[in-house]
């Protein structure tokens, strides 16, 4: 009349499938994920950084390419007041002169979307003009993705 249940229970037990992960097991993928992400993720932000950093470089060459466009058409560069709108919009006294849009809009903004400054009396580039992205922060000076970018 008794039943021994134990050696079923046993032999139920061995049976089983295991049918998920224990919490050791996610932690460990985790704590494996979370090292590969601190030795991927900074190298790809420096790369980052880097890539906008050309892309400023490059965007001021096309800045300079539309600033000796307007000299030629206009017979002298902006003035330190009008900028690099002046690439945009025709300064007053030029309209009958100016063929038109140097640039697109967005051409004189910067990656870290600030806009570009114009200088006619370059500090940097001695008899010439400067044109000055003040990097990733937007503020004059810093090192990095912070550093000024200037026009050579």
């Amino acid at each position: 009349m008794y039943k021994n249940t134990f050696g079923n229970k046993e032999r139920f037990m061995k049976n089983r499938k295991r049918k998920g992960f224990t919490l050791v097991e996610v932690l460990v993928v985790a704590i494996i994920l979370a090292m590969l992400a601190g030795f991927i993720v900074p190298g790809i932000l420096k790369k980052l950084g880097k890539a906008k950093t050309e892309i400023a470089r490059s965007k001021m060459a096309i800045i300079e390419g539309a600033l000796e466009q307007f000299s030629i058409s206009c017979g002298r560069l902006p003035t330190d007041e009008e900028g690099l709108g002046a690439l945009l919009e025709a300064p007053p006294e030029l309209e009958e002169k100016w063929p038109g849009k140097f640039l697109k809009d967005s051409q004189i903004i910067d990656p870290w979307e600030n806009p570009y400054l114009y200088y006619q009396e370059g500090m940097i580039n001695i008899g010439s003009y400067d044109i000055v992205s003040y990097g990733a922060d937007g503020v004059e000076g810093g090192e990095g993705d912070n550093a000024d970018i200037y026009n050579d």
